[in-house]
């Protein structure tokens, strides 16, 4: 006897046996014991899901005779009778399949809908089944249409389609829909398992996991993989036999590369996809298998009791609850979010063992802890926005030199006025005018420029020459138009009230900030928020934003507090904050901004440059010391 695949042989023969679409199951078998039964149904869903094979339980269900060829419609086929046989090996009379995919145009569909007007030969009802119907074409829906909206009492349509968006309204709304979905790896895993120990061919667990995976939800997928993997692993299915017919990257590979991504070592992060290149591995596979590994940590992140359900059923748990410790959960998610973009991009590369090195540097590059430096600079500024600026003070020795020049320059009479403007000095004087102490404005060289065009030499001595020279040749630095609204003038924050708990929480803040105790989300959290109140045990803090609450970034803050003496719980609400770290920082900055300009727009020799000279103070360009 030919061999049967394990696909057909197999198949469910009632709806007991179906194993993914209870859903389904259980809709069909209440109508058909109620006999509350529709005339057309339409199943969708991907490839290998049981589309055709509920079709033809249904079809048995309604023609069944029952073992003594006295039974009715019902929803539990016997299997033994002449039609349940003869539907099963595909020689039912009344059971018509028609491949839309090969039988698309209007003659077929007319060929099929000429035996509607003839009763049923053998059994109770007449059943068309058309698979891939989304393939006919518009005429022949057309030609369908009256017959399926108003078919005779003993005909019933089946449809089914992997692609319903195609299969035209006015169809859809004649038919009774069910959507079977595709099947979790778990439920592939188990049925596998069934399957195998009928067919007594040994298997390793996690090479029937790795199958299920494959699969990506198709019974038949899985199946079929099943009977490759048996002829690969000569009747027996080995985890390294599997992964070498599938071209999967083992685990240890993809562990080994998420702790080097985690202790941010780049060595070993290029000598292993230098590893995966020699080895052949596929790119593709390698950042599937690391997102569902980020995808497991993640989960264990958020939810730790998971742990121990886990390590029951999954081989690799404990090794992925050792990285969900290993790695900060904010962390996690950057890796996936990266690992997931990063599939789309392997075809846009020349090589995908390149893409592949590319999405693995980029993961170091964006790893949150690689911000601390900038978190540094930007923090470390925070306590120097709370010291009062001077009221007054001078311009840089660059932007008022050619000024001070003018009454050291000679005459016009005795030194003759040059055709061409003298270079601008950049080296600065050594005398200051600010008062022992204080520490001045600093105003970039292209702060002044002129809106006026320059005029001619013959009509100024030299010290104007070389003010028109600063005016021709100086020009903004980049982006110094393009100052944060923090720095303009007029763009101020609302004033805070000072409090008791105000001050005591940026005091608190401002020090773990300086000694970088909180990084990332958690000095987000810390800047952001607000502290409400304060008891011996518990610090109620308030925050405007929702993402702020996390519980590893409130977790990361209490052990912060705790390094500085404060062993207390913090308790977090959501609100608007009148009063926080970052708020202090910003109107501290603002002021000392505005005693700056005030400074540099009051100084007398800016003033006789803006007057004789009609130069202007560039915005965005004035940073104060």
């Amino acid at each position: 006897m030919a061999y049967l695949v394990l696909a057909r042989k197999h198949r469910p023969k009632t709806f007991s046996e179906m194993v993914g679409q209870e859903h389904v199951v259980q809709a069909l078998e209440n109508a058909l014991t109620s006999q509350r039964l529709h005339h057309a149904y339409l199943f969708t869903g991907t490839r290998g899901v049981g589309k055709t094979t509920v079709s033809r339980i249904l079809a048995k269900s309604l023609n069944c005779q029952g073992p003594d060829g006295q039974g009715g419609i019902t929803a539990t086929p016997c299997g033994v009778c002449q039609a349940c046989k003869d539907i099963d090996s595909g020689r039912f009379v009344d059971y018509t399949e028609l491949d839309a995919a090969s039988n698309r145009g209007v003659d077929e569909v007319q060929a099929l809908l000429e035996q509607a007007v003839y009763k049923p030969v053998q059994g109770r009802f007449k059943v068309f089944m058309i698979d891939e119907v989304h393939m006919l074409t518009g005429h022949a829906f057309n030609a369908m249409l009256k017959t399926l909206e108003e078919p005779p009492e003993y005909l019933k349509f089946v449809l089914a389609t992997t692609d319903p968006q195609k299969v035209p309204v006015t169809v859809l709304s004649r038919c009774l829909q069910f959507n079977l979905r595709p099947m979790a790896p778990e439920t592939v895993l188990e049925h596998l398992t069934q399957v195998l120990q009928t067919e007594a061919v040994p298997a390793e667990p996690h090479a029937l996991r790795l199958i299920a995976r494959a699969a990506r939800g198709s019974m038949r997928d899985a199946l079929s993989l099943t009977d490759q993997a048996i002829a690969f692993g000569n009747g027996e299915l080995l985890e390294a036999g599997v992964r070498q017919m599938l071209g999967s990257v083992d685990r240890g590979h993809v562990f080994h590369l998420i702790e080097a991504l985690a202790q941010g070592d780049g060595k070993t992060v290029v000598e292993t996809s230098e590893a995966l290149r020699r080895d052949g591995f596929s790119a593709a596979s390698m950042l599937e298998e690391m997102t569902a590994v980020l995808q497991g940590m993640a989960v264990l992140q958020a939810v730790p009791s998971r742990a121990e359900t886990d390590n029951a059923t999954d081989p690799d748990a404990a090794e992925t609850a050792r990285l969900a410790a290993l790695m900060p959960a904010d962390e996690t998610q950057l890796l996936y979010s990266l690992c997931l973009h990063g599939r789309g991009e392997l075809g846009l590369a020349p090589d995908e063992y390149a893409a592949l090195t590319m999405v693995l540097l980029r993961l170091l590059a964006f790893k949150p802890a690689d911000t601390a430096s900038a978190e540094k600079k930007t923090l470390n500024e925070a306590p120097r926005a709370v010291v009062p600026a001077p009221t007054a003070g001078a311009v840089s020795a660059e932007a008022v030199d050619a000024v001070r020049q003018r009454s050291d320059a000679p005459s016009p009479a005795a030194t003759p006025a040059s055709s061409e403007p003298a270079p601008a000095r950049t080296t600065a004087p050594a005398a200051s005018t600010a008062p022992p102490g204080q520490r001045l404005p600093v105003l970039n060289a292209p702060a002044l420029a002129a809106s006026a065009p320059p005029r001619p030499a013959a009509d100024a001595g030299p010290a104007a020459a070389k003010v028109m020279a600063m005016q021709v040749r100086v020009q903004p630095p980049p982006g110094a138009r393009e100052a944060p609204r923090e720095s303009m003038p007029g763009a101020v924050s609302a004033p805070i009230v000072p409090t008791e708990e105000g001050d005591f929480w940026h005091a608190i803040v401002t020090r773990m900030v300086a000694a970088e105790a909180v990084t990332a989300l958690a000095r987000e959290l810390a800047l952001q928020s607000q502290l409400v109140a304060r008891d011996v045990d518990q610090w109620l803090l308030r925050v405007e934003r929702e993402s702020l609450n996390q519980t590893a970034s409130r977790e990361k803050l209490q052990a912060a507090l705790a390094a500085l003496g404060h062993e207390i719980r913090i308790a977090i609400e959501i609100g608007s904050v009148a009063d926080s770290p970052a708020r202090r920082n910003r109107q501290a900055a603002e002021e000392r901004q505005r005693v700056a300009e005030e400074a540099i727009r009051s100084d007398p020799e800016v003033q006789s440059m803006m007057r004789d000279w009609d130069a202007k103070i560039v915005p965005g360009t004035l940073r104060p010391a």
